[in-house]
């Protein structure tokens, strides 16, 4: 029986593991809008020191992820101080592991933050939407850069 229970718990926790959860007080860090409005782009960061911090966009989540000094609150010193990070896939609105997604760059789809990285947890999903929504590219986590954002937020 001991067994038993422990599986559940165990599959239980795997299933929600990915879970952006948040309430209608949860606020996005880099942008201070409330999460809850716009569910469809949420993503989170779960640091090391067991903290959440959520965000309204990929985009917004990117800022932080990239240059997290501007936010010494956090004290992020490395990359081991990121534990989970995570984005809401478009298609399907599901949480995702942001390392293992794909981001559709210049479509015609906007977030809260405005001109945004779309995320899917295909590259098949991520090339049907670009070509649906004319975006110009599809870009992996780890291509995303300072000067991405930049672009993004029209300032170069």
């Amino acid at each position: 029986m001991k067994k038993i229970i422990v599986l559940l718990l165990l599959v239980t926790g795997l299933l929600f593991a990915n879970e952006i959860n948040f309430d209608k007080n949860t606020t996005g860090l880099v942008r201070q809008m409330k999460v809850y409005k716009n569910p469809q782009w949420a993503a989170k960061i779960e640091l090391s020191s067991g903290e959440d911090i959520y965000f309204i966009s990929p985009k917004s989540m990117f800022e932080f992820y990239l240059r997290p000094a501007k936010w010494p609150e956090f004290n992020i010193k490395s990359e081991k101080d990121f534990k989970k990070i995570y984005v809401t896939d478009y298609a399907t609105t599901k949480s995702i592991n942001a390392k293992g997604a794909f981001f559709v760059y210049g479509s015609d789809v906007t977030s809260p933050a405005g001109d945004d990285l779309v995320p899917f947890d295909s590259y098949k999903n991520a090339e049907e939407f670009m070509k649906q929504h004319n975006g110009k590219r599809i870009f992996g986590f780890r291509e995303v850069s300072q000067g991405l954002i930049n672009w993004l937020n029209d300032s170069l």
